[in-house]
């Protein structure tokens, strides 16, 4: 490892999750002293979670405890699911305890360069294609990070990496320090988080840390389209939506510099955004010192993940499908722009603090109707009233009945909820694979 520099020193961890739980443990495996506070109610945590780290030797503080915990520490890691506005946050920042982020820890105790991935769309995707082709290519690494396990982690493992793929999100750079990615990957920006951030510009000012510490030895992959403050490494560029770039798109293939390197139709990926992806990934590996000739095969053969526009089933002459991982508008706007069919839309959420108003006239567009459910159903139907017809369903299992009522053959029914789902369901994935069971369990019928 890098250093030692945690031995018996006393180090809090606020946020008893996953991030963490995995920065508690490598902080042990380094000699600290570690406490874990978390706001929830101990009985609302992981058991499993608790107790591993009490077998370590971590102290656990949860519920108001954890608030008002006046302990003297070195330093603490804050969680990315704990917001630095929370009360347990700020009892740290008033008492100027240099707080750094779960993955700034993980980066100062690996020795292993890192490509890092950011964007608000396409994250996981990108990290996913990133890990398999460089895998493919004999380059050992592991998609990691905000996805799989939290680098914290995978430093404590100590595993023979050449490389790490970490995906990383705005709330886990907003508390970085020193670290540096060699790759970093920015894959495009659009308004999300707002019930985090204070602005647009405050999430995007967190995002563009992920350049903070690179230097010209670096390379940054940027979505030509985008705006950056001056950035002094070395950039390669793409875009499906203009000429301009290093990577390009025409005649259904991905051009380097005027030359063919990949035929879309030979990747199972549809829909500009995840020809954008497959851009990035064939920049960072070009970085890596890859060929296209290698790099081509394995992007060929991935396989696109569950809740990402998944095609659930066709049922009466209508297909379902299941786009659950759209938590922001940006999101729900790809999923439309790669239907080419009219569209039953089942739509809300969580209110995260922004309204769909920059989606009615694509919703008036591609859309025949909308269903919606959760916080936000109301207040979408305000944003969308005179463009398109909306009915409120009082529950998931509800909104695909109606769907499967008043869809006709020829249409698409696409769950692409635009917000985050943790006000019905546990997580994005869980709303997925509801959605994916209640179509699966739909009658066919004559019509």
């Amino acid at each position: 490892m890098k250093n030692a520099l945690y031995k018996n020193q006393n180090i809090a961890v606020l946020g008893a999750g996953l991030s963490g739980s995995a920065a508690a443990l490598l902080l042990r495996s380094e000699g600290a002293q570690v406490t874990v506070l978390d706001r929830a109610e101990e009985r609302s945590l992981l058991k499993s979670t608790i107790d591993n780290l009490r077998a370590h030797g971590v102290r656990v503080i949860c519920s108001a405890a954890a608030d008002e915990d006046s302990a003297a520490y070195h330093i603490a890691i804050l969680s990315p699911g704990i917001d630095p506005a929370s009360r347990l946050a700020r009892n740290f920042f008033s008492r100027g305890i240099e707080t750094i982020s779960e993955i700034e820890l993980g980066w100062r105790s690996c020795e292993i360069p890192v490509i890092a991935v950011t964007g608000t769309n396409g994250k996981t995707t990108t990290t996913e294609l990133l890990a398999q082709m460089l895998n493919a290519c004999g380059q050992r690494t592991i998609a990691c990070g905000n996805i799989g396990k939290p680098l914290s982690e995978v430093a404590r493992e100590r595993q023979p990496f050449d490389v790490l793929t970490v995906e990383v999100s705005s709330f886990q750079l907003e508390a970085i320090r020193t670290f540096r990615p060699s790759i970093s990957l920015w894959l495009n920006f659009a308004p999300d988080h707002l019930d985090r951030y204070r602005s647009v510009a405050d999430y995007r000012a967190a995002k563009l840390r992920i350049f903070e510490n690179q230097t010209d030895t670096d390379v940054a992959v940027v979505n030509a389209i985008e705006k950056f403050p001056a950035i002094r490494l070395r950039k390669i560029t793409f875009s499906a939506y203009v000429d301009q770039a290093d990577f390009r798109v025409s005649e259904g293939a991905i051009l380097y510099h005027n030359e063919a390197v990949l035929r879309l139709a030979d990747t199972k990926l549809r829909g500009l955004h995840n020809i954008e992806n497959l851009m990035a990934t064939l920049a960072a590996g070009m970085a890596r010192g890859l060929s296209f000739r290698e790099m081509v095969p394995p992007l060929r053969a991935y396989e696109p993940r569950p809740h990402r526009c998944e095609f659930v089933r066709e049922v009466s002459g209508v297909g379902y499908v299941n786009d659950s991982k759209a938590t922001n508008l940006d999101a729900v706007d790809k999923a439309l722009r790669a239907q080419n069919k009219p569209v039953v839309l089942i739509a809300g959420g969580k209110d995260k603090g922004f309204n769909f108003d920059p989606l009615r006239s694509l919703v008036k567009e591609k859309v025949r109707s909308t269903i919606l459910i959760g916080e936000m159903g109301e207040s979408i139907r305000r944003s969308w009233s005179g463009a398109v017809e909306c009915e409120i369903a009082n529950s998931l299992a509800d909104a695909v009945e109606r769907a499967h009522a008043s869809a006709r053959p020829g249409e698409v029914v696409l769950f692409s909820p635009g917000t985050s789902s943790f006000d019905m369901f546990k997580s994005y994935a869980d709303r997925g694979d509801q959605f994916r069971a209640l179509v699966q369990a739909l009658p066919q019928t004559d019509r």
